[in-house]
């Protein structure tokens, strides 16, 4: 039997927010606390990534960098740099991470060592009829769709590629904590499960 490689760790910036950035969603964040001002600039001195992770600070109070906190990696794509030392900035999610260690630095910033999160199975052949499941549920998106008055703009290209179940999820404004929930899922048939169940909910009503 051949032992399988451990994921590759590597050092990652963080940002903890209330929200959550799912995998080739773009999100705009307003750069102004002073910690942010410096990984903002520290970053775009390199590739421009840091980890976007979830966190309600009148929830859950001081963020500790915590052990298998899941996250997904924010590349920035645009910039604008204000007067005053603030920034407007627009990233796009990349892949999904996992917190394996916290780290003590003296960046003013928070960081951890970090290590890819996948889906199980990522590896093996795609399960049979997952590519049908996949058609079902931009068909339910696609009804849903047809029974407003009026098409939004901006809804997601499912030809490009990537997990359809996250495309679609962009279009569902819930609670952030649901969307964490659905970021951790290593299934791409349980998020499917997830985000059909808000579609019906909402077709119903």
């Amino acid at each position: 039997m051949v032992a399988r490689r451990a994921p590759v760790r590597y050092r990652l910036p963080l940002f903890p927010l209330p929200v959550v950035l799912f995998p080739d969603a773009r999100m705009p964040l307003h750069i102004f606390e002073q910690r942010y001002r410096d990984m903002v600039r520290d970053v775009m001195g390199g590739e421009g990534r840091f980890g976007l992770v979830y966190h309600d600070w009148d929830e859950q109070g001081p963020f500790l960098s915590e052990s298998g906190h899941v996250g997904c990696v924010a590349q920035i794509v645009e910039h604008e740099g204000l007067e005053d030392g603030r920034s407007l900035i627009v990233v796009k999610g990349l892949e999904r991470f996992e917190i394996d260690d916290g780290i003590e630095s003296e960046a003013p910033y928070y960081e951890a060592l970090v290590r890819p999160y996948v889906d199980v199975g990522v590896d093996a052949p795609e399960p049979a009829g997952l590519a049908a499941r996949r058609t079902a549920s931009i068909e339910l998106f696609e009804q849903l769709m047809g029974s407003l008055d009026e098409r939004p703009e901006g809804l997601p290209d499912f030809e490009s590629g990537g997990d359809v179940s996250f495309r679609l999820a962009r279009s569902i404004h819930v609670d952030p904590r649901w969307r964490q929930e659905l970021l951790e899922m290593r299934t791409e048939a349980k998020r499917l499960d997830r985000v059909d169940a808000v579609f019906r909910a909402l077709l119903e009503d």
